[in-house]
């Protein structure tokens, strides 16, 4: 992956708020969209994401997801160009009080101030979506297979 691509899935996964999601959600396909934080080494995406919500129900522990992540269609380029990142991996639900959950709590709650009050709910949970491999796509012949070495690796690159 040259310097250009590593930019543009930097930019993607750090740049952004709002992912899409695609889970198994009692036995039908259930796409959501939600704000997420990052672990510092990249390794996990986290949510914060109510009992309430239908998508929830395929967040649970071990299960599978897909997302993507792209750049804002413009219209300035062809629609098939639009970078973008996906990847799929499995679910980690984390224990309420766990250190885990204190972790990810602050890095979410340092990227959506607002949500704190939302931490006091009982039907709030905290998952880290684990990549376990994808594909960023920068246009035209521009596809790279990434997975959680990619991800650390940019991580190291950063800190």
């Amino acid at each position: 992956m040259d310097d250009a691509a590593r930019t543009t899935l930097r930019n993607l996964i750090l740049g952004s708020r709002v992912l899409s999601v695609a889970v198994d959600a009692e036995g039908q396909p259930y796409a959501s969209l939600l704000p997420y934080a990052m672990r510092p080494d990249l390794s996990g995406f986290l949510v914060h994401v109510s009992e309430l919500a239908k998508h929830t129900r395929g967040l649970t522990d071990g299960a599978d997801f897909g997302l993507v992540i792209h750049q804002p269609d413009d219209g300035e380029i062809d629609a098939l160009q639009v970078p973008r990142v996906l990847l799929q991996g499995s679910v980690r639900r984390l224990e309420r009080g766990s250190e885990a959950w204190t972790t990810a709590q602050a890095a979410f709650v340092a990227k959506f101030p607002q949500s704190e009050m939302t931490f006091g709910l009982g039907d709030f949970h905290l998952c880290e979506l684990r990549p376990e491999r994808g594909r960023l796509v920068t246009g035209f012949a521009g596809a790279h297979n990434i997975g959680p070495q990619t991800l650390a690796k940019l991580a190291a690159e950063d800190a």
